[in-house]
């Protein structure tokens, strides 16, 4: 089945056609290490981390960037409010972002460009677009000249007045029009971050750092660029305007735009002000790291996705059951899974990243293991594809017991030692006929929110 794109560009679904089969590039917005990441930011990452997982099962090479920006007036402003270094401050944001995105377990990409590692990339490229009459320099800023563009806005699709409302641009007496963005700004305060330029002492604009980085790590042309639905406008705009101005006003930037939904936080929007900013740094101290990568990809990410309690909950429920018959064919011996390629879960990630469906294909397989008639020999086939699928999606990272004795123990008083000791006193208790003191064991695990299961092989034990 051939790769699907809903490409933002054109507003419809496409069959993804390369460049370069031999070589595929992604690029994919990353963070501003301010603060820690709130669970909106760990959205694209886990989605475009699922999708790099499919490509590379086609593919013999994907090249996959995510940048961080490191210098921005966010950062310059909350480094300040601190007393630290700007470096030393966004370094250690840095860190905490790559903690959680390996506690989502998302793959490191191919590439994890900073934009302070390419401000001679940017000059160069700024200079350029001057040389080519797309910029101008005034008053110590370098600005996009957008009237010398006349698609301007064919990513967003939106007129000239709704850009300058929805971009709340400035309206300064070095700019030829209201609309021009700004590639380069003087630094003037003691303690905001410059560097030497052709235009004086500074530092660039936002929308230049991704279209530098990407022009040095993957290429003038590239195949997918991937991010929120708020960074198209006007950052992602004005990528366009300036990735393909920089060549030529025929020049394709990006072959295949993707733009993943945004999270509300029951059911309102997530803000500050509302008090329901919500950090992946907060979520991992409760929740496993993969149940929120679950929780992440059961909606299809082009929509909105609402992250509730109910959310969580349905994810650890689903996780359970996966876990449960993974735990319940340990036993079985292990056979090679069929072609990935050819799955009902791969197929449905190659339409659009149809993670909602792939889901329900896995949940299917359990199904299908638990059917009265299915073999011995069916089930360990439909194990190893319940393995491999889920391992496409990101999960599976644990062993059933790791996950329904250490993992779920988090928020329980009781420890795992406690509740072995407790079972063993129970199977003491039985042996004995001492069946009252076993019922009181029981009733003592159950209200510590542990559920036990009798089986032939002996006392099985997971929370509720």
């Amino acid at each position: 089945m051939p790769i699907q794109i809903y490409n933002s560009l054109t507003n419809r679904k496409e069959t993804f056609v390369p460049l370069k089969p031999e070589r595929i590039t992604m690029y994919v917005c990353g963070p501003t290490v301010y603060n820690y990441i709130h669970i909106g930011n760990a959205r694209p990452a886990v989605v475009f981390d699922t999708f790099a997982r499919v490509l590379r099962l086609f593919y013999p090479q994907l090249d996959y960037a995510r940048n961080i920006t490191d210098i921005d007036d966010k950062i310059n402003n909350a480094a300040h409010t601190a007393g630290e270094d700007i470096g030393t401050y966004s370094a250690r944001y840095t860190e905490a972002y790559r903690k959680d995105m390996a506690s989502l377990f998302n793959l490191p990409p191919t590439v994890e460009p900073l934009a302070t590692e390419h401000i001679d990339v940017m000059v160069e490229l700024i200079d350029n677009l001057i040389q080519r009459g797309f910029a101008y320099a005034a008053e110590g800023h370098v600005l996009f000249d957008v009237a010398a563009m006349p698609d301007y806005g064919k990513l967003s699709k939106r007129k000239t007045e709704d850009m300058i409302a929805g971009a709340r641009v400035e309206v300064a007496s070095y700019k030829k029009n209201p609309m021009d963005f700004v590639l380069w700004k003087p630094s003037v305060e003691a303690h905001e971050p410059g560097w030497e330029s052709p235009w004086g002492y500074g530092r660039p604009g936002w929308h230049i750092e991704c279209t530098a980085m990407i022009n040095k790590h993957l290429g003038p042309t590239i195949d997918i660029h991937g991010g929120g639905a708020d960074l198209m406008f006007p950052h992602h705009e004005n990528e366009v305007a300036q990735g393909t101005c920089c060549h030529s006003e025929e020049h394709e930037y990006v072959r295949y735009w993707m733009h993943n939904g945004m999270i509300n936080i029951n059911g309102e929007k997530m803000s500050k002000s509302l008090n329901n900013f919500i950090t992946v740094h907060e979520l991992l101290e409760s929740y496993p790291g993969e149940l929120l990568r679950l929780a992440l990809l059961s909606g299809q990410y082009r929509s909105l996705l609402n992250w509730s309690d109910d959310l969580l909950n349905q994810s650890r429920m689903t996780l359970d059951r996966f876990y449960g018959a993974l735990r319940d064919t340990a036993t079985l011996p292990e056979v090679d899974a069929p072609d990935l390629r050819e799955t009902p879960v791969v197929q449905a990630l190659c339409d659009d990243m149809n993670s909602p469906l792939a889901i329900a294909e896995l949940h299917g397989l359990v199904s299908r293991i638990y059917q009265d008639d299915t073999t011995n020999e069916d089930k360990a086939k439909l194990r190893a594809e319940l393995i491999a699928c889920g391992r496409v999606l990101g999960l599976f990272n644990y062993t059933p017991v790791q996950w329904f004795q250490e993992l779920s123990a988090q928020d329980n008083a009781v420890t795992p030692e406690q509740i072995e000791a407790l079972i063993a006193l129970r199977t003491a208790a039985k042996k004995a006929k001492d069946f009252a003191e076993a019922d009181r064991v029981r009733a003592e695990l159950d209200a510590a929110g542990v559920e036990i299961q009798d089986t032939r092989e002996g006392t099985r034990w997971q929370w509720k």
